[in-house]
């Protein structure tokens, strides 16, 4: 059995989801140590529930990304360990739509349309 002090920030380690809320999954290490991922350490990008990502009793590989020894709790993340996450991310961003497409042109466009549409409907 390992304590708290055999931690570090920075490392990999691997544990069994014991419990999900809506904010995070919780994950125990050994009989005294135990860790959350938050909900925002789950993925880059949005997550409407967690149960998509980690099931109760699965062994996870995670990150520590911070540790409070009093509690003997660990923060961890998921999105630490994804090698591409940031090159995908960019990537993203850079195939959005045409920069003459941004902003509210469009609906400026489309409201005297939308309009004639409701006063119609009444």
């Amino acid at each position: 059995m390992s304590s708290i002090n055999d931690y570090k920030v920075g490392m990999t380690v691997y544990g069994r989801v014991t419990g999900i809320k809506p904010y995070g999954a919780f994950v125990r290490f050994d009989d005294d140590v135990t860790g959350l991922i938050h909900i925002s350490e789950i993925s880059n990008g949005f997550v409407r529930n967690i149960d998509n990502f980690v099931q109760i009793d699965e062994y996870v590989m995670v990150k520590v990304i911070d540790i409070d020894r009093e509690h003997k709790q660990l923060r961890l993340s998921f999105k630490a360990l994804s090698q591409n996450t940031r090159r995908y991310t960019k990537r993203v961003k850079f195939l959005g739509m045409p920069p003459h497409e941004k902003g509210f042109g469009t609906i400026k466009d489309k409201m005297p349309e939308w309009i004639k549409e409701v006063n119609e409907g009444l």
